[in-house]
């Protein structure tokens, strides 16, 4: 199992140095990656006042200050953005950390606050569809190819986008979902890794190992083709301080399947987007397993 630190894209983490900082110490601590939200107003009326980075240029940061840690975002609603523009933004960062980026991906929300506040479609349906299409789109872009394209929300005639990304065929793909929604995961089984929430486990809070068990046989189940191939499941909470309690917490979910623990902030808590806090859990390091 692997370690991420998970962090907002807003509050103190809107600020470059500060995420540099703690992508700097989580590197020195032994954490194998850190994972950034990507939203511009997440829930306006919660958030009302506080400042929001871009979570590609805070990541640009992160990648100038390390050299091992893996960057993504979790997750980036593709929906939300241009293909071409996004395709670009992931193969720069790519190129400049050094082959190090992870592509986290989703349906994204709140609806209402981050979509409908800028008049943008809000059918679930049609973003999902604009998450299909533009993934695929993603795909051929990061390999160099010239695409043709004739979908039916993006058209694309005789593009190159050069450079392609670093990682071949492209930077991982993980994809986001609440369990026990069986459409998000069968998206995720045509990737490379998911990052599923559950009904019964809100940001911060480690899912039930039972849960996660069914979860990892639905995916599997749908990459027969692919069984093969390396495939990530990526869950997380806030891990106990106490050394044993975290191996009794996090050992039964990588039984269960779980290849990455990504240490949260519990969305409500007042640490959530405060670096203090955030950096006494990093320096701690990662969670021991036997």
């Amino acid at each position: 199992m692997r370690f991420s630190v998970n962090i907002p894209n807003f509050g103190d983490f809107a600020d470059a140095g500060a995420v540099a900082t703690v992508a700097t110490r989580a590197e020195q601590a032994g954490w194998d990656a850190l994972l950034i939200w990507d939203h511009v107003v997440h829930d306006k009326q919660q958030r009302r006042g506080q400042p929001f980075g871009d979570p590609w240029m805070l990541l640009t940061a992160a990648a100038l200050a390390t050299t091992t840690l893996r960057l993504g975002t979790l997750v980036t609603p593709v929906a939300r953005r241009r293909p071409e523009q996004l395709a670009r933004q992931v193969a720069t960062l790519d190129s400049l950390s050094g082959g190090r980026v992870i592509f986290g991906a989703g349906l994204g929300g709140p609806i209402e606050d981050e979509f409908a506040s800028f008049g943008e479609p809000t059918d679930p349906v049609v973003l999902a569809e604009h998450l299909d299409e533009g993934l695929e789109l993603l795909h051929r872009y990061w390999s160099g190819e010239t695409v043709n394209h004739h979908g039916r929300h993006y058209q694309v005639r005789d593009v190159t986008l050069l450079p392609a990304s670093v990682q071949r065929p492209r930077p991982p793909v993980w994809i986001g979902g609440f369990w026990p929604r069986r459409r998000p995961m069968r998206r995720a089984a045509r990737w490379d890794g998911a990052v599923p929430l559950f009904a019964d486990a809100k940001h911060g809070h480690a899912p039930p190992v039972d849960q996660l068990r069914d979860l990892v046989s639905f995916v599997h189940q749908n990459r027969e083709d692919r069984s093969d191939e390396p495939f990530e499941i990526v869950v997380g909470g806030v891990s106990p301080g106490d050394p044993a309690r975290a191996r009794d917490l996090i050992e039964p979910l990588a039984a269960a399947g779980a290849t990455w623990w990504d240490e949260r902030q519990i969305e409500t808590s007042e640490d959530l987007d405060r670096l203090t806090p955030v950096l006494r859990r990093v320096d701690q390091g990662p969670p021991a397993l036997t």
